[in-house]
């Protein structure tokens, strides 16, 4: 049995480029539309102001070093005093809480680094996704900022790949049956149904209803390793859950909506036709499955119902034909 749905194509991941702090844009390392890689250099801005305050906090932690360095030499001599009493313990007492004053500069002095280190880092600008870098958003020598709008560029993934569609609320359940026997495939197809653009899995489904539209969201992932898949794209997906033995079929074509409801028109043995009401299974563009209504050896009428009555008598004609007479 299959499903379908109305689907559209989106990125497996999605980023916009931003910088993470301010500066002049010094160069643009990308090509517009290339193939980029996670932790490739995209761009990079003037890092002077930065390296310097790594190399200030550098200086700052080798002075409060040798200071530390110098109160500790001070300690073990005055510890030696103190044990001779030439000099009183609160000399003593003093230069060991400098020590661990010194010892605790040290360690910020460290930390200091450390975050002047990240934000040296942060002039080069690296790809944080594998995807396809769309139109560059900004030129070399603009000042850039965090919080600008557009960013840098949009990296879009396109393999792998998601589609979203939908399917009614009645359907969710043969779903979630289906998925217990295993992986579900999706195959999507043009809007016209004339193309297949490729296979996939079904990764999951949404975890509520949308109770205006009475629709459920699913998401399935392709390879695309052929890159036909192109994010925003809107495709028909149909979704397997299972097969159907020794189901009766009737082109869909061959039914009509009456007051009744979804009727068919029957050739009977010698040659007249019957309405006949249906109940429908699944039903896709092409072929509907009948649980009731007709029998598997019967004959339908595809075309031309509007020129029929009951106990008209009708000929069979080939493909391309005149409608039944």
């Amino acid at each position: 049995m299959i499903l379908n749905g109305l689907g559209n194509v989106q990125p497996y991941q999605q980023t916009m480029v931003r910088p993470q702090i301010d500066g002049q844009l010094i160069e643009v390392a990308f090509r517009e539309g290339a193939e980029i890689k996670a932790g490739e250099v995209l761009a990079r801005i003037d890092p002077r102001s930065f390296q310097a305050t790594v190399n200030q906090a550098v200086a700052k932690k080798a002075q409060d070093e040798a200071q530390l360095a110098n109160a500790r030499v001070d300690v073990k001599r005055y510890q030696e005093l103190v044990d001779r009493n030439f000099i009183s313990r609160q000399q003593l007492d003093t230069t060991q809480a400098q020590v661990a004053q010194l010892e605790a500069a040290v360690k910020g002095d460290a930390a200091t680094i450390e975050s002047a280190r990240v934000m040296l880092d942060y002039t080069v600008i690296r790809a944080p996704i594998n995807g396809r870098a769309g139109i560059r958003l900004i030129d070399v020598g603009n000042i850039v900022h965090p919080g600008d709008a557009n960013g840098i560029v949009n990296l879009t993934q396109l393999r792998p790949i998601a589609v979203l569609f939908s399917l009614p609320e009645e359907q969710v359940p043969s779903v979630l049956n289906a998925q217990k026997s295993g992986s579900l495939v999706v195959t999507v197809l043009s809007r016209d149904n004339q193309q297949t653009l490729g296979q996939g899995r079904l990764e999951l489904v949404d975890n509520q209803i949308d109770q205006t539209t009475a629709m459920v969201k699913l998401k399935a992932i392709f390879d695309n390793k052929d890159g036909i898949l192109w994010p925003g794209q809107f495709v028909n997906a149909q979704l397997e859950v299972g097969v159907a033995k020794d189901a009766v079929t009737v082109p869909v074509s061959a039914l009509q909506r009456g007051q009744q409801g979804q009727f068919i028109w029957v050739v009977k043995p010698e040659g007249t036709v019957e309405t006949r009401s249906v109940v429908l299974g699944q039903v896709n563009s092409s072929i509907a499955v009948v649980t009731s209504g007709v029998m598997a050896d019967e004959k339908v009428v595809v075309s031309g119902q509007y020129r029929l009555q009951p106990g008209l008598k009708v000929t069979e004609t080939v493909q391309g034909a005149d409608a039944p007479k």
